[in-house]
């Protein structure tokens, strides 16, 4: 576990360090000061959430501006948000439904969550995942783009923060093990950043926002540390994914 160096506070590396592990943005980062900052640098997720969402956004908008359909636009952003970050969160999103679902012990749960295969479980809840965030994007593009793509974008990542804050690790391998647990000032830098960019690009009504992704994904929580005792990478890409699309279904409420 990689946790040397995390208590000396922030680094501006911090910034490289985490679009390096949560996008494919080519991005100048020293990889083996990322490795030994890896909890540290959890304060810039939302960050590199804001800049994803932000691209994406701009991209769906540009495209509304051309007279290109609001579905085709709402699903060039989806598509973008996938690309920029390998579909690393997809992925967790899939994985957990096929662990958590699928397996009957937590040793095959834990298997089938490291497995590369999707099955039935994980299909049907990456099909609803994209379904729910093509139509959350569809109604907020004609109104709201690119800077609530860019809230949402924030503080969506909070909750992985927060899982890896409150939660034991489910087991000893892996890209979260590799990361460990934050330190209490990543923390806070990460909470505070997340509330003032929703804030920020969504105005009042965007504590709303806030509060619906980080607390929308505590069922997943509660689940995954009943059946595989604490977290995996998995859970904190499903845990971004349910972020996302509470976030989502809040801002058409507030913001429409």
């Amino acid at each position: 576990m990689n946790n040397e160096n995390c208590g000396s506070g922030l680094q501006l590396h911090d910034i490289a360090a985490a679009f390096s592990l949560l996008t494919r943005l080519p991005v100048p980062v020293d990889h083996t000061r990322a490795g030994t900052r890896a909890a540290a640098a959890v304060w810039a997720y939302p960050l590199v959430g804001a800049v994803v969402g932000l691209i994406s956004g701009t991209l769906g908008g540009a495209l509304l501006l051309l007279g290109v359909a609001s579905g085709i636009c709402a699903a060039v952003v989806v598509a973008t948000m996938a690309l920029l970050t390998g579909a690393l969160h997809e992925d967790g999103i899939a994985d957990c439904a096929d662990g958590l679902a699928g397996g009957m012990t937590l040793q095959r749960r834990l298997e089938i969550m490291k497995d590369s295969r999707v099955g039935a479980f994980g299909a049907a809840a990456l099909g609803v995942f994209l379904l729910a965030r093509w139509s959350g994007t569809e109604a907020l593009l004609p109104a709201q783009w690119p800077w609530v793509f860019a809230a949402i974008g924030a503080v969506s990542r909070l909750p992985m923060v927060l899982a890896m804050s409150v939660m034991p690790l489910a087991r000893r391998d892996g890209m979260a093990a590799g990361v460990g647990r934050p330190p209490a000032l990543s923390i806070l830098l990460a909470i505070v950043l997340s509330a003032v960019i929703c804030v920020g690009f969504t105005g009042v009504s965007g504590m709303v926002i806030f509060l619906c992704a980080c607390l929308s994904p505590i069922p997943l929580w509660f689940a995954a540390q009943r059946t595989i005792g604490g977290y995996t990478g998995d859970i904190l890409g499903g845990s971004q994914q349910i972020a996302e699309v509470a976030a989502l279904a809040a801002a058409t409420a507030v913001l429409i």
